[in-house]
């Protein structure tokens, strides 16, 4: 894995930075969720710390948000297409959630804030047959998930954490969360969400990780 310093990206004469990106005029309105807490709440085999560790695949992208998109697409009833402004003006989230890396830390009580999930499926609609999720991301990067795991009250499209934005190595401008699973899961830099009928592997899944990632189960690695 790879770490590095992302540098602002410009457009329009100014510079977008995490701090001055366009955001939902009212963060305090979104609602404030918490999620479910396991038992044990800390995972076998995991250490808990209150720092927050860099860890990823490849370089920081740049990101012109004025060409940034997300889209919703594969087997969905209204494939969406969402600029940066868009995606700001849909109802906001706040999710209270551990975070659990393969990489053996854990850290508890994260303050995201963004959209949920439920939300963005809500308005693609899900179609028949619909049953896996392909996230993309940018430089190629996918991961997978069951469709009933992604679609839970508590997992998110992040753009913020712990009150402030996100920071470009941390996922700036937009991050999965999906509490209840290992934080490869959580794919930053997310520029899709494909809908699928048969599971297929995603980057880390098809590198020897697990593809259930289940922390409580210990599913680090794959056992094919």
């Amino acid at each position: 894995m790879a770490s590095g310093e992302g540098r602002p990206a410009r457009a329009a004469g100014r510079v977008l930075t995490p701090g001055n990106s366009a955001m939902n005029p009212d963060p305090k309105a979104a609602d404030i969720r918490v999620s479910p807490r396991q038992e044990p709440r800390l995972p076998p085999g995991q250490v808990l710390t209150d720092k927050w560790p860099v860890l990823h695949h490849g370089a920081v992208p740049e990101v012109d948000l004025t060409r940034w998109d997300l889209k919703v697409e594969g087997l969905v009833e209204r494939p969406q297409t969402l600029g940066w402004e868009a995606f700001q003006a849909l109802p906001r989230v706040q999710v209270r959630s551990d975070i659990h890396c393969v990489t053996r830390w854990s850290r508890y009580d994260n303050l995201w804030e963004g959209v949920s999930i439920g939300e963005v499926l809500r308005r693609a609609g899900i179609a028949p047959g619909a049953r896996f999720a392909i996230v993309h991301a940018e430089h190629g990067y996918t991961t997978n998930l069951p469709l009933r795991e992604l679609d839970q009250d508590d997992v998110l499209l992040a753009d913020r954490h712990d009150g402030a934005p996100l920071s470009p190595e941390h996922g700036w401008p937009l991050r999965l969360v999906v509490p209840r699973r290992y934080f490869w899961k959580s794919a930053k830099w997310v520029r899709a969400i494909e809908l699928v009928g048969e599971d297929a592997p995603g980057f880390w899944e098809r590198n020897g990780y697990h593809n259930d990632a289940d922390p409580w189960r210990e599913e680090r690695f794959s056992d094919w």
